[in-house]
């Protein structure tokens, strides 16, 4: 499938700090043609596509009917159905600020959507966090992990295991985190065999009578293991279990370590992750398309996995089976591409160094590791295998020789 190409947007990278010529999505990477930078990178408005993304994910689930009422009940759950926050000004309490986040947790009371916001990376709209909260949801959630139809060239059989995985995954992983005060979490543990319990303490008992008085249930948060008290905020995943209870800041990746954006978890072997990294832990992804791989064959190289046609020259595309590349920022180049692009020039003779020769590389300077190159900048002695001054991009065998060219 051909992922398309949109002209004309001339909007800055927010990455590379460069404004494109116009973002270009490439045929089969997630990169911009012009600066390579994601999509996401660019200051670029794609609201529907979020959601759209987060509706599409929970098609078909068990949570459909949950999402529903709560979108029945006004109570916002994904970014566009903004929330507006009021605060009480300190200085007179009559008076109210008020602002609107670009999302908040899907709670009734603005009290628990208020000490969230608060406290987490999560801002009022047009801050940077609105920026962070959609590079995240880019990360955690890609549509291509959802969609078959958002890959490149899938299969039929192709599309028949992806289309089962993700049957498996919202049958099995998938779910939305609840956020409640404690006490409430309390109601609710009574039905379901107490939540989160460590112990309980009671006062002493006399010899001859039992304590009239109620049972304390002490809380610990399942990631950090430190005490949520009584009236504080709390996350549970139904998934996990009543049994887990969650402080709001650490409902997080396991491998990532971010926030859960908008609280979609994957639960899996007693571990939270974002979509991205549970999908990983099932699934190789290519290094080069970003996508999950269902085809039997594929390639290793330099410890990532990659299609077999997308282990490419990431400037030319032209594929490297068999060629000689060199490794650029983590991207394979072909030798043409690197000899043209990224090649260093030799300090000495200011011709470009082959990368299949040594070199010698000092600071942002480089030379040819060779008696015609790697020479004293005073006496011209040949410095390969000695001991060297480098000052400014010259190199001196002694501190004479320095002397002598300051």
């Amino acid at each position: 499938m051909d992922l398309g190409h949109k002209p004309g947007l001339g909007a800055p990278c927010l990455k590379c700090k460069e404004k494109c010529a116009g973002f270009e999505l490439h045929f089969w990477r997630k990169i911009c043609r012009n600066c390579k930078c994601g999509q996401e990178d660019h200051d670029i408005l794609l609201s529907n596509d979020e959601d759209q993304k987060v509706g599409r994910l929970f098609e078909h689930t068990e949570y459909t009917n949950i999402i529903t009422k709560l979108k029945s009940e006004g109570m916002p759950m994904f970014k566009h159905n903004v929330m507006a926050m009021t605060n009480p000004c300190t200085a007179e309490k009559k008076f109210f600020n008020t602002g609107s986040y670009e999302w908040a947790p899907p709670v009734q009371r603005q009290e628990l959507a208020r000490n969230y916001m608060a406290k987490e990376k999560l801002s009022l709209s047009g801050s940077w966090a609105t920026q962070y909260l959609k590079k995240q949801l880019s990360k955690q959630l890609p549509a291509h992990d959802q969609d078959p139809s958002k890959c490149h060239e899938l299969s039929p059989n192709e599309v028949r295991e992806m289309e089962q995985f993700i049957k498996k995954y919202k049958n099995e992983a998938l779910g939305v985190g609840a956020m409640k005060h404690l006490s409430e979490v309390n109601d609710q543990g009574d039905k379901v065999q107490n939540p989160a319990r460590v112990r309980n303490t009671t006062s002493a008992l006399s010899s001859k009578e039992k304590s009239t008085e109620p049972k304390k249930t002490q809380y610990s948060c399942y990631c950090c293991k430190q005490p949520i008290k009584e009236g504080d905020t709390a996350i549970y995943a139904e998934r996990a279990g009543y049994n887990k209870l969650w402080h709001p800041s650490c409902f997080i990746c396991s491998t990532c370590g971010e926030l859960l954006v908008h609280m979609i978890y994957f639960w899996k072997n007693g571990k939270l992750y974002c979509g991205r990294h549970y999908c990983d832990s099932e699934k190789p992804r290519c290094a080069g398309c970003d996508e999950l791989i269902f085809s039997k064959e594929y390639t290793q190289a330099e410890n990532q996995n990659w299609h077999l046609k997308h282990f490419s020259c990431f400037d030319c595309d032209k594929i490297l089976a068999g060629k000689i590349y060199v490794m650029v920022n983590d991207k394979p180049v072909c030798k043409p591409c690197y000899m043209k692009n990224h090649a260093v020039k030799c300090q000495e003779c200011q011709s470009v160094i082959d990368p299949e020769l040594q070199r010698v590389t000092y600071n942002n300077f480089s030379w040819h590791a060779s008696s015609e190159c790697f020479l004293c900048s005073c006496c011209r002695k040949c410095l390969f295998g000695q001991k060297f001054m480098p000052v400014n991009g010259l190199v001196f065998c002694s501190m004479e020789c320095k002397k002598m060219m300051s």
